[in-house]
């Protein structure tokens, strides 16, 4: 009840921030907790949950060259439509979707689809005048008009590479959020990806989270022992300490686990225990993201 009041929640923010150790330590067991949370929702019994793997990659993956190919806003934004459905029904929460998603979508539209509004990148029929000069402007290779507009065309455009990110970004959230990580990994053998490399990327997920958990164990019980606030500086040196400690330890665990992988007989044939079946579901989906394809094809 006090953290849901303004002042206490405000103190609270202003003390993290100051606190650069409690902001780590917060940050770290944020990213835990989201990696939980999406294994969660990769045990719901949803219906994405129930396909194949091998055929849910392959169908998204002919899925994200439709949308790289798609030359339609409409079309687009329909299969982003598509996405969101999907996800209600595998049981994940839109909130959650939509958060994950749209997180990386910024970084593009300022990059990218910021500057291709105006009419020094895209030509066009002006929808708003920004800035006008009384002559043309040299800026290095750019050449600046007497006014600085926001073009039809340029918004046209700018839409168009935001909904085909978002749409790809969904589809492969999709793809992550509802297959378990040993499984989607298993179902990389049908690209023809080297059996080695799939154990690396096994083991490579599964040490990270050990190691954010130790970072977040060494995080916090330096917070426990801390009784006056820290001061910037130093807080930095001794994360900076405590990093060089966890790649040392990541070193020496490194070793331990290959040795004791080898003792044990390990053929470097990664295995897993359940079989992958095609099911009626499967084909269903088949026809279903096929007839999207085709649709998406024959309207350009």
């Amino acid at each position: 009840m006090i953290l849901a009041e303004g002042k206490p929640l405000l103190k609270i923010w202003y003390l993290m921030k100051k606190d650069f150790v409690a902001k780590t330590l917060s940050e770290i067991t944020g990213a835990i907790y989201d990696s939980v949370f999406s294994d969660e929702y990769a045990k719901a019994d949803g219906l994405m949950q129930r396909l194949d793997p091998r055929v849910k990659m392959l169908t998204i993956l002919s899925l994200l060259i439709v949308t790289g190919l798609a030359r339609d806003i409409n079309i687009l934004c329909s299969l982003y439509g598509m996405t969101l459905l999907l996800a209600l029904a595998s049981r994940i929460s839109v909130f959650f979707f939509i958060k994950r998603v749209w997180a990386f979508i910024p970084i593009f539209a300022g990059i990218i689809a910021i500057p291709a509004l105006f009419n020094f990148v895209t030509p066009g029929e002006t929808l708003f005048t920004l800035v006008s000069f009384s002559s043309p402007h040299h800026l290095g290779p750019l050449l600046f008009p007497k006014a600085i507009t926001i073009t039809a065309q340029g918004v046209a455009t700018a839409s168009m590479l935001v909904m085909r990110v978002a749409t790809s970004v969904s589809l492969g959230v999709l793809l992550v959020v509802t297959t378990p990580w040993v499984r989607l990994l298993k179902a990389l053998s049908v690209l023809k990806v080297p059996d080695i490399l799939i154990m690396i990327l096994a083991m490579t997920y599964r040490y990270i989270q050990l190691f954010m958990r130790t970072a977040e164990g060494m995080l916090l019980a330096r917070k426990s022992r801390q009784i006056s606030d820290v001061k910037m500086k130093e807080a930095h040196g001794w994360i900076a300490s405590r990093l060089g400690v966890l790649v040392g330890k990541s070193y020496r665990l490194s070793n331990d686990v290959h040795l004791a992988m080898i003792s044990r007989g390990w053929s470097e044939n990664p295995r897993l225990m359940t079989d992958f079946k095609v099911r009626r579901i499967d084909r269903l989906w088949l026809v279903l993201t096929g007839a999207v394809i085709l649709f998406v094809i024959l309207s350009g």
